[in-house]
Parts: structure tokens; sequence; C-alpha cells
């Protein structure tokens, strides 16, 4: 996977053509006709999707670039698969699952060692959240569990680890933001720099405002702390992109771009990202 997907991608948000289907009103509002209930049908989804936990099932592709990566500056590159399936449990309550499945492309580190290309340990988090917001608020809260699908022992730990996730989030009007967030312990491993045991940390802040036609600027950077890392433990990403939800026949479709500098990071750490976003809704 080279830096030509989130070229691709970008064209075709570009290029993306209409809506060309229609959701049904909330209750107490005027049906909309035209170009009207094909924006805010596009506005509507786009908004559940920025919603982590939505009760919406989707498949994101997110693929990132990441520049200055390593100690000789190179490229690395990795395609997160994200499949989100929501269960409703009662009337009241939804089991929000969310997968993340890295595989890496890596430049060459020597002295370091490493393989060109692998899959990196899966993280697989399950929010309790209730089905309906209260005045805009939603929330979700669960365990969150990393399984070891390394392919090489130079892609992550060989340890599973668990801890706790959670996400809050506010919708009303234009807007979506919240943050989610989550810790990660190994259970188990051996300590110290050729070791395998992790404590790591995760803020994902975010904000989006939802333009018409289902186009949206947001931002939503991830905030990570390598707590057994030597040195710098935080990396501190800052930027923003755009994106827009549309319809391939009969198949929502949202497509995002975005641009990120690490303004703090550890040594070897990447120096900006290059985040696209290709993600099939159902």
């Amino acid at each position: 996977m080279k830096p030509t997907f989130g070229l691709l991608c970008a064209a075709l948000l570009v290029a993306s053509p209409p809506s060309l289907a229609q959701t049904a009103q909330p209750a107490g509002r005027q049906p909309l006709v035209g170009d009207d209930a094909k924006d805010e049908s596009d506005s509507e989804l786009a908004k559940q999707i920025q919603n982590p936990v939505g009760d919406l099932i989707s498949f994101p592709l997110q693929n990132n670039v990441n520049f200055g990566y390593g100690p000789h500056g190179g490229a690395q590159n990795v395609l997160n698969l994200q499949p989100v399936i929501p269960f409703h449990i009662t009337d009241d309550w939804n089991l929000i699952t969310r997968t993340i499945l890295p595989v890496v492309w890596n430049p060459d580190a020597a002295p370091i060692p490493t393989v060109p290309a692998g899959t990196a340990p899966t993280s697989f988090t399950a929010f309790l959240s209730p089905r309906r917001a209260v005045d805009g608020w939603l929330w979700g809260a669960g365990p969150v569990v990393q399984i070891p699908t390394i392919s090489s022992t130079t892609l992550g730990s060989s340890v599973w680890g668990g801890g706790p996730s959670a996400a809050i989030v506010w919708s009303g009007g234009p807007w979506v933001t919240g943050t989610l967030f989550n810790a990660i312990w190994s259970m188990g491993g051996a300590p110290g720099p050729s070791g395998n045991s992790y404590a790591t940390f995760l803020a994902n802040p975010f904000v989006a405002y939802n333009l018409d036609d289902g186009w949206y600027v947001s931002t939503g950077p991830n905030v990570t702390a390598n707590w057994q890392a030597p040195g710098t433990k935080w990396t501190v990403p800052v930027g923003g992109g755009a994106g827009r939800t549309f319809r391939v026949g009969s198949l929502p479709v949202d497509l995002s771009l975005s641009a990120y500098y690490n303004a703090v990071r550890p040594t070897a750490g990447a120096l900006w990202q290059l985040s696209t976003q290709l993600t099939f809704i159902f």
C-alpha cells in the first residue's frame, strides 16, 4: 500500500456523485423534497458516522502514511481495517463493537530489525451505550482487548492486553463533538527495551462541523502515550481535514482526508501523517 491510496480517495472525494436515495425524517419535522431531502439524508448519515457509539453498521478502511518515521526518516504506511457492528441488547441499550486490525508497511530501520510488511496487534472494544441520546448527549463504556495478531515480533507485542475504554459525544445542529479514550496494560510479558510488556494510553478528541450535501470539516487527533518507552512518551498531533458522505447506487459511503503534524513525538516518531478514510455504511 502506497500513498497513492490517499490520492485516489481524494479524487473520489471531490468527484463523488450526489446522493440518490432519501431516509425517513424524524417525527415532528416537515418532510423535505428534492435537493433538500438529499442534503438532509447525507448530512444525517455523516453525523452518525462521526459518532463512535452511533447505532450504525459500518466498515471503515483507514490508511495512514507516517512521514519522517524511523531512524532514517522514511514513510511508514498503516492500513487499519475497522469494522463497527452494533448489537441491540434491549430496547434501551446497545453493545457497540469496534475492531481495529492494522496492516503495516515499514521503511528500512537498520540497524533496528524490521520486516517490510505484516499485521500488528488487533484492538477490540465493546461499548455498552444507551440507544437514545439525552439533550444531545450519548456515552459508551466497556472493555478494550489487545489481541497479539502480529506476523512478526518487530510489529508489536506477542502477549494479550486489556483495560477500560469510554466515549462521550454531544450532537446538536451541524456539530458533533466528543472524546474517546482507552488505557491498555499487557497481561504479563517481559519488561525492558527488548521486552514485550506494554502500558499505553489513547485519547481521541474530535470535532466535526457538517455542511450541505454531506460535506463536513473535522479534526480528530489520536493523542497517545507509551509509558514504557524511553525518552518522550507522548505523541500529540495537530491538524484536521474534510470529508463527504454520499451514495454509490444505494450504498452509502463516506470519504475523508486529513493531515496532522506531530507537535510532540518520541525519538524516531513520525513528523506528520496523511490520513485517508473510506467507510462503507450498511
